[in-house]
């Protein structure tokens, strides 16, 4: 791409975000309802791992989930509902307080550390597939660069999780087929 090319690229993506203001399909709406929905069921079940896991680096990356990822993107969606006049889902859960010293969980009854790392991992993926997903299905330029950039953020996010659990050895071992 020649630098001219990035340039008509670009004056495109500004004149589309200033001008090009039309109401969300259905498609679109449905993704971020769906978005906001699954968001805030995830800040509830991340305040409880944060609040069961006793790694301060661990606790960390979930705090930042919560306050950096889930709950930013969740806001930018709910902006972009209000914006077509699509009213936010009503679903809410009880908002848990963040506890930096661990808790008195008996220990049958708590998620080890590498438990939750694996959980929130996982819980992580799904949320990357959803918001891949509803970008695919997005007409507005501005809606597609909200899911892009949480798209970046978290593959960002999800590469200091990994890293983070190769260095406490929270990875398990899968054995390789050789025949």
């Amino acid at each position: 791409m020649t630098i001219m090319d990035k340039i008509n690229s670009q004056t495109r993506n500004i004149m589309n975000l200033a001008f090009d203001k039309e109401s969300l399909n259905y498609l679109e709406a449905a993704g971020l309802y769906g978005i906001i929905g699954q968001g805030r069921f995830n800040n509830a079940l991340l305040q409880v791992l944060h609040n069961h896991a006793s790694d301060p680096e661990l606790k960390a990356l979930i705090k930042e989930a919560i306050d950096a990822h889930t709950e930013t993107t969740i806001a930018k969606a709910e902006e972009k509902l209000l914006e077509s006049d699509v009213h936010s889902p009503a679903l809410r859960f009880v908002k848990r307080n963040l506890h930096d010293t661990p808790l008195n969980i008996p220990d049958d009854a708590r998620l080890t550390d590498m438990e939750i790392a694996i959980a929130i991992g996982t819980m992580a993926k799904g949320s990357q597939m959803a918001i891949l997903t509803s970008l695919h299905q997005s007409y507005q330029l501005d809606v597609a660069l909200m899911y892009r950039k949480a798209l970046d953020d978290g593959l960002d996010w999800d590469y200091r999780l990994l890293q983070l659990m190769l260095k406490r050895g929270w990875l398990p071992h899968l054995r390789k087929i050789t025949h």
